[in-house]
């Protein structure tokens, strides 16, 4: 590979574009006057073949490349060497299928620094190891022999010398990428012993810290699965007993309001039975006012037969009393329930204890009653004489009982008004809580399908489950095969990525340098 052209543009005294050529293979020498650029060519192929000292181009930047620092209208410097690689034995490699090979370099004002390879991009490395490659490698003192040097050449001493050689034949830059590997070695030997000791250190104990935590949260979340599966079955297995206990509530409730309308018809009957004793005295008054012999045999027989209707009374009485403790029976059995699956009917219990006290005092005013229907009798003897005598002893006349019975019956009924007043607001209350049942219910139907949903999702997923062969220990067997394996190729993976990183030469990337470039002639680095 020789020098075949030369375009210089910009570069020191160069500021138009010049064309060198005519370059022999073997030897070439530039003669001139002083001052025409003879030196400037050589130091245009120093600077494209990457001198870095700048003293031996006479320059301190790269800045003074360019034709007159860039002050006289030129901000650029562009060397173009063209090569002539016809010679196919002292191609670079990766060149070989080039006839000629173009580099060119330019610096602009600013700092800017590129390289060009047959008009691609290429980096500083890439273009000193294609010069390399071929033994042009401008940084060996002993490239240039500049005037005055040749005997300080012939007096070398014998290491110098193989220096030179071996710079000659190109085998200095394996070195120099041999010591530089073995520095990079050295460093990511050092920077391995710290990985493996923060492994051992920190990672690996974290791991097996977190290895444990994630089991036992496995078997927290089984175990809570489990309590949650459990928990649902125990709510609706309640609510049904809760459903089941209202409804038998709800027809206890109904027999008992039942069982109150009789009370009421039966105290309604007894307020009538009264007001015709009373009118009953009313009317033997005024026929002991008129008569006297015959009224009285008419008076004891209207006695007589309002004793029989009171003795019926007083049995029917007897019957309530009996019929009112079955039900106030029942009426503890309810309160039972009650008390263990609706706390909030407690109160309305309370009430209805209350207004059941109240029935046992009506029901003893009626016998206060009756026993003052006996004790009328008693005193309808007296009534001849025309005194009798009343409970405190004293001597009244029958105007004056009837007076004490009137205010006696007032008092009853204003007993008996709040007693009903009491009633309703109890029946307001039980048709309030007979709502709030009902509303249960409703979400009681609505978790009931919700329930009946998922028992069904349960089966079809059993189902699926059996279809697919599902084993928990295959499974558990299977992901401990996975974790050991992922172990393994973790591993394998570090032992790579150490092995690339101790043999940077061994990776073999490049970009293409042309379109539709053929990469199978390229088997591995230089």
């Amino acid at each position: 590979m020789w020098i075949k052209e030369i375009v210089i543009d910009g570069f020191k005294s160069y500021a138009q574009r010049t064309e060198v050529k005519g370059f022999d293979p073997l030897f070439n020498a530039i003669t001139g006057l002083n001052g025409s650029g003879k030196s400037n060519i050589l130091d245009s192929i120093c600077f494209l073949l990457g001198i870095t000292n700048l003293q031996q181009v006479r320059a301190s930047n790269l800045q003074e490349l360019v034709y007159k620092g860039g002050q006289a209208g030129v901000t650029k410097a562009t060397v173009t060497i063209t090569f002539d690689n016809t010679d196919k034995k002292q191609s670079p490699v990766g060149y070989e299928g080039y006839d000629e090979i173009t580099v060119s370099r330019q610096v602009v004002i600013g700092g800017r620094n590129k390289y060009l390879i047959n008009g691609s991009n290429a980096q500083n490395t890439r273009v000193q190891d294609l010069f390399r490659s071929v033994q042009l490698n401008i940084n060996n003192p002993h490239f240039l022999i500049m005037q005055g040097r040749i005997t300080k050449v012939l007096n070398m001493k014998p290491p110098e010398i193989l220096a030179m050689i071996e710079e000659a034949a190109g085998t200095s830059m394996y070195e120099q990428k041999k010591a530089s590997a073995q520095k990079t070695i050295v460093k990511k030997d050092l920077k391995f012993k710290e990985i493996n000791n923060i492994l051992a250190e920190e990672i690996t104990p974290t791991l097996n810290k977190l290895k444990d935590e994630r089991s036992s949260y496995l078997e927290f979340q089984k175990v809570q699965r489990e309590l949650d599966h459990l928990s649902k079955i125990h709510i609706a297995y309640q609510f049904m007993c809760a459903d089941e206990t209202s409804k038998r509530s709800a027809e206890e409730m109904e027999e008992m309001g039942k069982a109150m309308s009789k009370f009421r018809d039966s105290l309604k009957e007894i307020d009538n039975k009264i007001v015709e004793v009373t009118e009953a005295i009313k009317v033997l008054e005024e026929k002991r006012e008129e008569e006297a012999g015959g009224a009285m045999q008419a008076v004891e027989t209207a006695l007589a037969e309002i004793q029989k209707q009171d003795a019926k009374t007083q049995a029917a009485l007897d019957n309530k009393k009996e019929s009112l403790k079955t039900e106030n029976k029942k009426k503890k059995e309810l309160e039972k329930n009650y008390k263990e699956d609706q706390a909030t009917l407690k109160s309305k219990e309370k009430e209805v204890e209350k207004i059941n006290s109240g029935f046992v005092k009506l029901q003893e005013k009626s016998q206060s009653d009756a026993e003052s229907v006996t004790a009328a009798q008693k005193h309808f003897h007296a009534v001849s004489a025309g005194l009798s005598s009343n409970d405190d002893g004293e001597d009244k006349t029958l105007a004056d009982q009837m007076m004490d019975a009137k205010n006696q019956i007032s008092e009853a009924e204003t007993k008996t008004k709040q007693a009903q007043m009491k009633l309703k607001v109890s029946q307001t209350e039980i048709k309030k809580k007979q709502a709030e049942l009902k509303k249960t219910e409703k979400e009681y139907s609505k978790d009931k399908e919700g329930f009946d949903v998922v028992q069904k999702n349960k089966a079809k997923l059993e189902d699926e489950m059996k279809q697919l062969d599902f084993d928990e220990v295959k499974e558990e067997e299977l992901s401990v095969q996975k974790r050991k394996l992922t172990e393994v190729v973790s591993k394998l993976r570090n032992q790579a990525d150490t092995l690339e990183a101790r043999f940077p030469n061994l990776q073999f990337e490049y970009k293409d340098p042309e379109k539709n470039f053929d990469r199978r002639d390229r088997k591995s680095v230089v």
